[in-house]
């Protein structure tokens, strides 16, 4: 019984094809809506996650400020200094190791070539503390750290955009009026979560950075890498307890530094990201609306149509259920249909936006599978008064209307 009344509303849909197709539209745009916009929310998520993964879980960011945001911000500031660095290191049993940072945006020239990248001045303590491995050269020697000598290790951007594919070691590129002996080559690391290129940078010794490029002995960031077996939360109290101490700040008075956890700001990126998504998807889901009502439309007008239709089904013994299971059953079919294609189109947009947008393609099977029944529920709910009406009809008065 069930599939002969799909047969028939398979049927009565292919009668009218166009007009069918223009009805599940709105059911169509509403899925394939909802599932890119969540897809793709989910991928860029996915990114944060292993944007942060690259950087380290276990890694701690210290910056002077109080770290307070937007209007009113009357927070006093500090600049910090290589002392802060070794006091960490030296003094902390939860902090592993710890590396200053300072970065500005310079011209790097070789020869003829010349592009505009981040320069930074650190130490190799940097590089372990990000797990950002050498891969053609070598790192700062310490009695290039210590004396501040002209040397440079850069990213596969600057590679590309000063010496192509050729081997770089040993070539020396000018920034600001400093020339730069290139002695190593990092590891390509793609782009961050807000979308720069990480690997258009240049790295060059702290001392030197500070010499002979900002003319400053502060540093701009502290990176620091907790302990193994110890949590970051653990690490950041004992940081601010320690700076506290070192910068002679009382009980009751503001701090002049903030320290960030990378944990933190992947859960507040991803926050974000969620938010985002989920504003978005109810937006999408309008249309969902929209296209259930230009179902109940459209069964409204076939009930008008197929009048005499409904009316010989009643005088040759149909029930009025069985009318109402018919027309019921064709609304279903209509807005799966268009759930169906919704779900395809959906997921083909998802990955065209993934790749347009350098993000993993995650789709999720249980909003895929929510998608497709919230489709079938509104062929349910809108599709019922409509089929309603036709199982009321009299037959009589059906027959004679036509």
């Amino acid at each position: 019984m069930i599939w002969e009344t799909i047969r028939l509303a398979i049927q009565a849909i292919y009668r009218n094809a166009l007009r069918s197709i223009l009805t599940v539209l709105g059911v169509v745009i509403g899925v394939a809506a909802v599932i890119a916009m969540v897809t793709v929310g989910q991928g860029s998520s996915d990114q944060v996650t292993a944007d942060v993964a690259k950087l380290g879980t276990n890694v701690l960011m210290v910056m002077p400020g109080a770290g307070q945001m937007g209007p009113g911000n009357n927070s006093v500031s500090a600049a910090l200094e290589i002392k802060d660095v070794e006091a960490l290191i030296d003094q902390l049993s939860s902090v592993r190791t710890a590396a200053p940072y300072n970065q500005t945006s310079l011209n790097a020239v070789y020869g003829t070539e010349d592009t505009r990248t981040s320069v930074a001045g650190t130490d190799m303590r940097y590089l372990d503390v990000v797990d950002w491995p050498i891969v053609l050269g070598r790192g700062f020697l310490p009695t290039e750290e210590s004396s501040g000598k002209a040397v440079c290790i850069i990213g596969e951007t600057v590679r590309q955009e000063l010496f192509g594919n050729t081997d770089p070691i040993g070539e020396k590129i000018r920034l600001k009026n400093v020339s730069c002996e290139v002695i190593g080559l990092l590891e390509v690391k793609g782009a961050s979560s807000f979308g720069s290129d990480q690997d258009d940078i240049v790295l060059m010794p702290i001392k030197t950075f500070q010499r002979r490029v900002t003319g400053s002995s502060d540093i701009s960031m502290i990176y620091v890498a907790a302990a193994t077996s110890v949590s970051t939360d653990r690490t950041l109290v004992d940081i601010e307890i320690l700076l506290r101490e070192r910068r002679r700040i009382s009980d009751g008075e503001e701090d002049d530094f903030h320290v960030r956890d990378m944990k933190q700001m992947a859960s507040m990126l991803t926050g974000i990201t969620d938010v985002l998504t989920g504003l978005l998807s109810a937006v999408a889901a309008v249309s969902l609306l929209v296209g259930g009502i230009g179902i109940m439309n459209i069964m409204l007008v076939s009930v008008t149509e197929r009048t005499r239709e409904i009316g010989i089904r009643l005088a040759v013994g149909a029930t009025a259920n069985q009318v109402l299971l018919q027309f019921l059953v064709e609304a279903i079919v209509l807005s799966m249909i268009g759930g169906i294609v919704g779900i395809l189109l959906g997921l083909g947009l998802a990955a065209v936006a993934s790749n347009f947008m350098v993000i993993p393609f995650s789709p999720d099977p249980v909003i895929v599978a929510i998608a497709f029944l919230f489709s079938a529920a509104v062929g349910v709910i809108f599709g019922y008064f409509p089929a309603r009406r036709a199982a009321r009809l009299d037959p009589i008065e059906a027959l004679r209307h036509q």
